[in-house]
């Protein structure tokens, strides 16, 4: 019994003890945690070392040699402004009426004195009629009267002949002359009173005339105002339905440009100065022109001097209240005379590390080289680099304070 116990015994079997062929499923897993670690550590070390930092998104700009930068010019001042017409009216008619019948349409072309609208002319029309039978009353009472001195006249003469031969009294012919007299003065009236029916007659033409309303010089309609049986006024009503105007119309012929430069820039500008002019809707279209004239008052407000552009180019597309940027533009120099020397860049790709003042140019392999620079004079937005750049490079804008020489770059917007 007892060999049979201790036999049995030996069968148990004792899970405390280690499992043999290696170590417990806690430490494998342990070991396999760890070296998953040490992997990413070394690939991250492997990458840090081959590829560098990650690669810096930038802005560049050409670098624009002096001669190219504005061909015979160069810009000393940037404003901004709009196109506005020197000849612009809203045409309405001369008296309150109302409206019969309009000719206009907005974008239609009227020459000088063509038809824009009608107004009723029925109150003008009898009041024309009335001084037509004025002035008509007035002739037949005018020959009625000569008619009538002829025969006084004749009257007289005979009475003077036979008065003489004292054929008839002294009294008659007094009388027979006191009747020519007086129908002379009458007549002389009624020359008078036809004189001015004849005149109110012309007024009332011109009444009538007023009722037709005329565009004052050739242009083009920017603005219907009024309908077919509207009440227009040269003076506003009080109310909201009587209307002032007819039309709007421009002389695109009188187009100019008008800006506000600062006050503390203003003695950049000068008389005949040319300009680049650049519309907000064209920006590529360079329109040459020139100042007409400074306008000799400031703006309290805004701190700022009006200046008149003359437009030298005319074209359809340049239309009232575009927004435009005017580029005030320096002489260039003389023929024969030295060219300017270095390039132009922005001034924004220019900054200072170390006290000295650099660029970063961009290379072939997309890394980045800094260039120690030596800056001439300021152009509006650019700068004038008298050395360490030359025509046709790249450079950054506005670099980082971390970008470094060396750094590998990617343009913005560029596809990855």
């Amino acid at each position: 019994m007892n060999a049979s116990a201790e036999l049995l015994k030996e069968l148990r079997i004792d899970r405390t003890a280690p499992a043999p062929g290696g170590p417990s499923p806690s430490r494998r897993w342990l070991w396999i945690v760890i070296g998953l670690v040490l992997a990413l550590l070394l690939a991250l070390g492997i990458g840090a070392l081959l590829g560098g930092k990650p690669p810096v998104t930038v802005q560049t700009a050409p670098v624009v040699a002096m001669a190219q930068a504005g061909a015979d010019s160069s810009s000393v001042l940037d404003a901004s402004g709009y196109v506005v017409a020197r000849r612009m009216a809203t045409v309405s008619a001369k008296i309150t009426g109302k409206v019969r019948e309009v000719m206009i349409e907005e974008g239609m072309r009227v020459e000088e004195g063509q038809v824009m609208a009608t107004l009723d002319p029925i109150d003008a029309n009898a009041q024309r009629s009335l001084n037509a039978a004025q002035l008509d009353a007035a002739r037949s009472q005018t020959v009625g009267l000569q008619a009538q001195l002829r025969q006084a006249e004749a009257e007289a003469g005979r009475l003077q002949s036979l008065v003489g031969q004292q054929l008839v009294s002294r009294s008659q012919y007094d009388q027979a002359v006191a009747a020519r007299d007086s129908l002379r003065a009458q007549l002389t009236t009624a020359r008078h009173n036809a004189k001015v029916a004849q005149d109110a007659l012309a007024i009332a033409d011109l009444g009538v005339d007023n009722n037709v309303v005329r565009a004052p010089f050739s242009g083009v309609v920017t603005a219907k105002a009024a309908q077919p049986g509207e009440i227009v006024s040269p003076l506003s009503a009080g109310g909201g339905f009587t209307r002032t105007g007819i039309g709007t119309i421009v002389d695109m012929e009188s187009l100019e440009v008008e800006v506000e430069v600062g006050e503390a820039f203003i003695g950049r500008v000068q008389p005949q100065m040319p300009v680049e002019i650049v519309l907000n809707a064209y920006p590529d279209w360079k329109i040459p022109g020139h100042v007409i004239a400074i306008i000799p008052t400031a703006d309290r407000g805004k701190a700022t001097v009006k200046v008149r552009v003359a437009l030298e180019a005319k074209d359809p597309r340049i239309v009232p209240e575009m927004g435009v940027r005017v580029s005030f533009l320096e002489k260039a120099a003389a023929t024969g005379a030295e060219a300017p020397k270095g390039v132009r860049v922005p001034a924004a790709a220019i900054v200072e590390r170390d006290g000295k003042q650099v660029a970063f140019v961009l290379q072939a392999d997309d890394k980045v080289k800094q260039r120690p620079l030596e800056v001439g004079q300021v152009l509006a937005k650019d700068k004038q680099v008298l050395s360490g750049l030359s025509a046709g490079q790249t450079v950054v804008l506005s670099p980082a304070a971390e970008l470094k020489d060396g750094d590998k770059v990617t343009l913005e917007g560029a596809k990855k």
